[in-house]
């Protein structure tokens, strides 16, 4: 299993070496390796669907919800800070946008600038360590006619510490062409709903599987003007939001998405089908995982 893909760190030119009869990519790189060393790239019904299987050098394999595993032990501590230790207004709506801050593009933080002129008091939470980027950011907002001040940076911190100050977050806003992945996941299991818009790619369409598999496909949108949208309902509107709020916090001990055993057992029928496979002296082949069984592609 290669969990790194072309990623820092990784060790592509082991794998690429076939050092096992079966190689896989799996979650660390969002996307194809293009390499006929890799056999398997895990994926969902959303990131990796069949019909985009000509653009896959490996062969797919659906898990039967989100392809990401997550960790269901997580700590989220109980010490939440205050607004004021995390440069927050006392008041005011939070749009939260956590994602790596090479992530943001031009019209997305456009859409963001919008939302901001028209929520009163509402500010633009962000992790950006670069002074530089900061005062990029901070100029285009002036450009746009905010005010600088009403980017809030937040300081990197511990992860529990990082996942109790979601306390403060409202929304968490996303971007494309590359979604937020585990970003977007430490949110909905702090209980803050996402806001998404699909994109075409495997690395813009990540957030959509959380959210399906969180049971909220509702905060998935699939063009810009309807993300502004839905964004500033979710703003004006607090029955709206809390009524997401309240469905993660009441469902999110039996979300698919936060059931790490189902998908360990997910993960091993797929093991075994790609052993078996190979066992028997077959080839590689798409396949998907319902019911805790290997079905066959039917357009692979």
């Amino acid at each position: 299993m290669d969990l790194k893909g072309y990623t820092r760190g990784a060790r592509t030119s082991v794998l690429l070496r076939k050092p096992a009869p079966i190689v896989v990519n799996y979650l660390g790189y969002p996307g194809t390796m293009g390499h006929s060393a890799y056999d398997y790239i895990v994926g969902d019904a959303i990131v990796t669907p069949f019909s985009d299987a000509t653009h896959y050098a490996e062969k797919i394999v659906q898990m039967p919800h989100s392809y990401q595993v997550n960790d269901t032990q997580r700590a989220i501590s109980g010490a939440v800070p205050t607004r004021a230790e995390e440069g927050l207004p006392s008041s005011g709506f939070v749009f939260a946008a956590f994602n790596n801050c090479y992530k943001i593009s031009p019209d997305f933080f456009a859409v963001w600038m919008r939302l901001l002129k028209l929520v009163p008091g509402s500010v633009l939470w962000l992790i950006c360590d670069q002074p530089g980027i900061r005062a990029n950011l901070q100029r285009e907002a002036a450009s746009q006619g905010v005010l600088p001040e009403r980017l809030v940076f937040a300081r990197r911190v511990p992860l529990a510490r990082h996942l109790a100050r979601h306390a403060h977050a409202d929304i968490l806003l996303d971007t494309l062409p590359y979604n937020a992945h585990t970003t977007a996941s430490d949110a909905l299991w702090a209980g803050v709903p996402v806001l998404t818009c699909q994109g075409r790619a495997f690395a813009g369409r990540v957030a959509a599987s959380l959210l399906a598999a969180a049971g909220l496909p509702e905060l998935v949108t699939h063009t810009l003007p309807d993300y502004e949208a839905m964004a500033y309902r979710l703003a004006i509107d607090a029955d709206f939001l809390g009524g997401f709020k309240r469905r993660i916090a009441a469902n999110r001990a039996s979300l698919p998405l936060f059931n790490s055993a189902e998908f360990a057992t997910g993960l091993e029928v797929a093991y075994t089908q790609m052993f078996d496979r190979w066992s028997r002296g077959l080839e590689p082949a798409a396949f998907a995982i319902h019911g805790l069984k290997a079905v066959a592609a039917s357009n692979p």
